[in-house]
């Protein structure tokens, strides 16, 4: 999970670059289960994009983001639309409940 803060008027050019970018990215890569973005209006001209990707093991997450999983991977642009950015990500276990 990976959270950055946008403009409000720009949330839009955002979310379409980052499903150019950073979605797709995630997609392509072998491992991935899938991926979301999520946006929050703060109220205050800002809006909170958050990230969410599944994969299927660490390893995985490596191939895409390199040995230090837990920096966040930033794209080109990235700095022409976020205002703030968390540097890091974080990694969560899905808890599953027996059958």
């Amino acid at each position: 999970m990976w959270r950055g803060w946008v403009r409000t008027e720009r949330v839009h050019e955002y979310v379409d670059y980052i499903a150019r970018t950073g979605l797709v990215g995630y997609r392509e890569t072998s491992g991935n289960l899938g991926a979301e973005m999520w946006t929050r209006d703060l109220g205050d001209g800002r809006t909170e994009v958050t990230t969410l990707s599944w994969w299927e093991s660490l390893d995985h997450i490596r191939a895409f983001a390199g040995d230090d999983i837990s920096q966040a991977v930033f794209y080109p642009q990235d700095d022409e639309y976020l205002v703030d950015r968390e540097t890091t990500v974080t990694h969560h276990e899905v808890a599953r409940r027996p059958a």
